[in-house]
């Protein structure tokens, strides 16, 4: 039943990746969620920390957590946002930006490989299929309530 299952097949797909990557980033001295946060930080203009949440799909105590230990390996700096008193936007440091790359490059690595092993109707499928999903989810199509009278 469990390989039937959509939700499965996506979860399982993702705990792999996930490995693969946390695998590869140890080369580099990062892990796949410093990476991700590391391609989420806009690299000239810095990202406003109430955005980074968001964009990644983190709640904030995980984000605190990644930023901090961001900001301790140098990755980082915070710095007042001058549109925002209140705000504060997140930039990378030199050697973020060296992480940053490194963590671009795995990336493309990976979907490089994908590409030249998958047939491109079917990458074009699977994210025709993503997007439907995600359709569903946002639109709240799946559990929809039904009124019996």
């Amino acid at each position: 039943m469990q390989e039937l299952t959509i939700d499965y097949a996506l979860r399982a797909t993702w705990q792999a990746v996930t490995k693969l990557y946390n695998e590869e980033a140890k080369n580099y001295d990062l892990t796949m969620a410093i990476g991700f946060t590391l391609l989420s930080i806009d690299p000239k203009k810095g990202t406003p920390s109430t955005a980074l949440g968001p964009k990644m799909g983190m709640e904030g105590t995980s984000l605190s957590r990644i930023l901090k230990n961001l900001e301790e390996r140098g990755f980082i700096e915070r710095k007042p946002n001058p549109n925002d008193g209140r705000g504060v936007l997140i930039h990378l440091t030199t050697l973020g930006l060296e992480k940053r790359k490194d963590s671009k490059e795995v990336v493309l690595r990976f979907n490089d490989t994908v590409k030249s092993h998958i047939d491109h109707e079917h990458i074009l499928g699977f994210f025709e299929t993503i997007k439907g999903i995600n359709k569903l989810i946002s639109e709240k199509n799946i559990y929809k309530k039904t009124t019996t009278n």
